[in-house]
């Protein structure tokens, strides 16, 4: 008997609104500040996106009901590219487009029944919210952590505007997937480099985030330990410096490197005869993309200058390479081909040099066998005093050599650079500066925040540059300081700079004097857990919003300087094997799934499928399969609404039957508040499952019996809250069982006269057997021979002996 989940559910969601039972209480008693990262509107969700809010959901339920206070809010990234993008595309103006998204989005999340405060929702392209980021930037600027500069830029083509690093992924814009190209622009950058140590550092304290998060974190921002070396240019008044994390070798460098976009190479090559040849390359290089750069074989070009080695005076060659990337050490690598891969390639096809200078411990070492480059640590050979030394102690040798004859000395580098902010498109947050011709660079007053996106914009297509410079009446302004004219920097800021500091603005959202009060900091901060994204958020999202968290720490502004304590990344959703996305045409979207099979059903079929942080394939299959569990219990408990009971049974009066269902009982609450606690979300639903099967196949006229339906409609309220309250109140009970305790196992009853035991073939599990306790090894050995999954094992082959491990594993070699 299927119920009528239109019904049931708008009934609970409107029960659950008129009672406010999901705004946060001010002053909490024990918190809880529970956060699913926020979203670009696209109008309705579908499974994919709904994935992430209704894990979230679950968790915010059940630590609701375990007793904790939550906090848990929802708002939306609503400035960027995509909204912008499809707005040009539509005619529609970028505002128009979003928020009509976001109406759509909300009511696709209501009708899931998410627990939401939507009283705190924040919304990031309005005004009330965009003003503090803008302050944000100004904070950044006061403190020296906001600069301008030429440099030269990641730019997609296909979006108009310049990237950050942590926006291109091998090559190519992170939105629109155009290869990106190089170019010099001035741009904002924020100095994230200054606190790349204390970012690198503080990820051991990140306990409560995935190792694999935290390794991508370190490898992005990517330490280094090693040597400065200062070269000089031969007859020529130009110096560089390099960085190298082997200076033991230094005596086998043959050739110099350069990137083509340096600005030495233009003073290295000015008056030679190559100087046009070099020209010609450094146009050609700079097209292509960094993938393409150092995945090709390696080439280059000779300038025609030489450097002179600072330890031996020997003059080497310099070339124009474009696998050496300007962003990464100086721009500038010394060529020690007999120790370096790349290195070697290179000098093979140029017929350079190849000196060895590190040989193998206890073996040789010969230039004319070399068909590979030596990478490992040996003895140092044919290097001046230095000649013998082992190369670990050798590099700290020669590095002490270069800083005592000022040639150099120690350098710790980074992979991480400055995070550019600028963006030449209109659909951001105005970057609040002026810029005036006696006064210079201007910070917007404080009191003149927001600097609002001005309406009067006829074309929002990008050609290179904002198109907010077109717009005179937004650009022409008195400059605040000498009251002359003065122009706006026509820029907007990445949308990355609102998502970095969002979860702050939740704590306070209609502050209009400050982005929130120190008292709702102090009561709420840090996250307790922090949900969503995959993990190439670890090198953008997580990192800025860091970044933001320890400089508002540093200012004074906030308690803590890490700002989520507990993290957990959740897998795609997939549909015909293909990630679930409305571009490829597979999407599921909410509104009408939840129209059509009710929003239990889609909660349950998205936590039952996989593991959260694993992919999940959304099939016909476990919507099918949802269905017939949610009306199994509904017809279960329907059926038997008197028996219902709160009442736990008299131990010492059970029957053995009725003994083991208590048992199960027990074992499903203690098992389901594990998994519900760890995101094991799958593993709690199979264990309602058997425990549903368990009450059907029980005597309906035992205590125990309604004591198990009462545990059943609350073990399974955080996925199904729909029906569970429904059910709740058929039982005559009234409220939500959102203010209901959850319910505690009995732990004299949590073990029972069986054991489940592993069934292997060859080492390799092959089924799992629930017997008695202390089931002696040929009667367990007998059961395993006639189960059909370790059968099909055993054909043809000859059993050699059994390895039995009591009550636990059962190993038949074959």
């Amino acid at each position: 008997m299927a119920y009528n989940h239109t019904a049931v559910e708008k009934k609970w969601q409107d029960f659950w609104r008129k009672k406010k039972l999901f705004a946060a209480p001010e002053p909490p008693r024990k918190k809880f500040y529970n956060l699913e990262m926020f979203a670009y509107p696209s109008g309705d969700i579908h499974m994919g996106q709904g994935k992430n809010y209704v894990i979230g959901d679950v968790f915010s339920r059940f630590k609701t009901r375990q007793g904790y206070d939550l906090l848990h809010p929802f708002g939306w990234d609503a400035f960027g590219l995509p909204a912008e993008n499809q707005a040009i595309k539509m005619g529609i103006h970028p505002e128009q487009w979003t928020m009509n998204n976001i109406r759509i989005s909300d009511e696709s999340l209501k009708m899931l029944g998410i627990a939401y405060d939507w009283e705190r929702e924040i919304i990031t392209c309005l005004p009330d919210y965009y003003k503090w980021t803008q302050w944000m930037f100004l904070l950044l600027y006061r403190r020296g952590l906001a600069y301008k500069k030429e440099a030269l830029v990641n730019w997609c083509p296909g979006c108009q505007t310049v990237l950050a690093n942590e926006q291109v992924t091998d090559g190519h814009c992170y939105r629109c997937a155009a290869v990106i190209e190089k170019k010099k622009l001035n741009q904002w950058f924020f100095k994230i480099t200054e606190y790349a140590e204390r970012l690198l550092r503080d990820i051991d304290r990140l306990t409560g985030w995935t190792d694999n998060v935290r390794d991508i974190q370190r490898a992005w921002i990517g330490r280094s330990t090693g040597c400065e070396i200062s070269f000089k240019v031969a007859d020529q008044d130009i110096a560089f410096k390099v960085f190298t994390t082997r200076p033991d070798t230094i005596y086998g460098v043959t050739f110099m490197s350069i990137a083509p976009e340096h600005v030495l190479v233009e003073d290295l090559i000015r008056g030679r005869a190559a100087a046009e040849a070099v020209r010609n390359y450094v146009r050609e290089s700079t097209k292509k993309s960094e993938i393409e750069r150092v995945s090709k074989e390696k080439d280059g070009t000779f300038t025609g200058a030489y450097a002179l080695n600072p330890m031996n005076g020997e003059k080497v060659p310099i070339f124009v390479a474009d696998y050496v990337l300007l962003e990464y050490g100086s721009g500038i690598v010394m060529g020690v081909p007999a120790h370096d891969e790349r290195d070697f390639q290179f000098a093979r096809k140029y017929r350079l040099p190849v000196k060895v200078v590190i040989r193998p411990p206890g073996g040789g070492l010969k230039t004319e066998s070399l068909e590979h480059a030596y990478e490992a640590p040996g003895i140092m050979v044919d290097s001046g005093p230095f000649t013998g030394m082992d190369s670990i102690p050798g590099i700290k040798a020669v590095t002490d050599h270069m800083a005592k004859n000022q040639l150099g000395g120690p350098l710790v580098r980074y992979r991480l650079k400055d995070w550019l902010i600028s963006r030449q498109r209109y659909w951001g947050a105005p970057i609040p500066i002026i810029n005036c011709a006696a006064c210079g660079i201007v910070p917007v007053p404080e009191k003149d925040l927001p600097v609002t996106l001005p309406r009067n914009v006829s074309d929002f297509v990008p050609k290179g540059k904002s198109p907010l410079a077109a717009v005179d009446s937004f650009m022409d302004v008195s400059c605040p300081k000498c009251g002359g004219r003065a122009r706006r920097d026509p820029d907007t800021m990445d949308t990355f700079v609102c998502s970095s500091w969002y979860f702050l603005r939740y704590l306070d959202p209609k502050n209009d004097r400050e982005f929130c009060s120190r008292q709702s900091l102090d009561t709420w901060l840090p996250i307790d857990q922090y949900i969503g994204g995959s993990s190439e958020h670890a090198t953008g999202h997580l990192i800025y919003f860091r970044f933001f968290t320890k400089v508002l720490f540093d200012a004074g502004y906030i308690g803590v300087d890490e700002p989520a304590k507990n993290l957990f990344n959740l897998g795609m959703v997939l549909k015909n094997g293909s990630k679930m996305s409305k571009s490829k045409g597979n999407v599921v979207p909410i509104g009408e799934f939840v129209r059509k099979h009710g929003a239990d059903v889609a909660r349950l079929t998205i936590c039952s499928a996989a593991p959260p942080e694993r992919e999940m394939e959304w099939s016909d299959e476990g919507v099918a399969g949802s269905e017939r569990f949610l009306d199994r219990v509904y017809r279960l408990l329907t059926e038997n609404l008197t028996a219902v009971s709160d009442r736990k049974p008299d131990p010492p009066s059970l029957g053995p039957a009725d003994k083991a269902l208590y048992i199960k009982i027990n074992q499903t609450i203690a098992r389901v508040t594990e998994d519900l606690g760890t995101f094991k979300f799958n593993t709690a639903i199979a264990f309602l499952w058997e425990l549903l099967n368990a009450l059907y196949a029980g005597e309906k006229k035992s205590p125990v019996f309604g004591h198990g339906l009462y545990v059943l409609i609350n073990l399974l309220s955080p996925v199904a809250p729909h029906l569970a309250d429904e059910l709740w109140s058929l039982t005559g009970r009234s409220g939500s069982l959102m203010k209901e305790p959850w319910p505690a196992p009995d732990p004299a009853f949590l073990k029972g006269n069986t054991v489940t035991v592993v069934i292997q073939v060859n080492g390799k599990v092959r089924a799992h057997m629930e017997t008695e306790i202390g089931t002696p090894e040929p009667v367990l050995k007998e059961r395993a021979l006639q189960d059909d999954c370790v059968r099909k094992f055993l054909a043809g082959k000859e059993i050699r002996k059994t390895i039995y491990v009591p009550d636990k594993l059962l190993n038949i070699v074959v």
